[in-house]
């Protein structure tokens, strides 16, 4: 299989969402910008977040197995595909790079 670098890239907050419908928190999330995680065997690197990997688990794992070309064409390079985590307030976008 395949190595797959995971990088997160960006992430967004949208404060009137947060103001307007969720509960006070703490503490939200860890993931920080630029760092990179490498998947190994289609798994789940250690220290990603479990929520965002279930978000593009099948993603990592179809290019790890040399799959690729998303929806027909949507990313540049066949072999990556950018995935946002599921957080509807503060969502963080992943790149995800076939390097192996």
């Amino acid at each position: 299989m395949k190595k797959i670098k995971i990088t997160p890239i960006r992430r967004s907050v949208y404060q009137d969402l947060i103001a307007q419908y969720e509960n006070p928190i703490e503490h939200a999330c860890d993931e920080i910008i630029g760092k990179e995680y490498i998947c190994e065997n289609g798994e789940k690197p250690d220290g990603l977040c479990a929520e965002a990997w279930s978000c593009m688990e099948r993603f990592a794992k179809e290019l790890a197995l040399g799959g690729g070309n998303f929806y027909d064409g949507w990313m540049k390079n066949e072999h990556s595909a950018m995935i946002s985590c599921n957080d509807g307030f503060r969502p963080v976008s992943f790149l995800l790079e076939v390097i192996e």
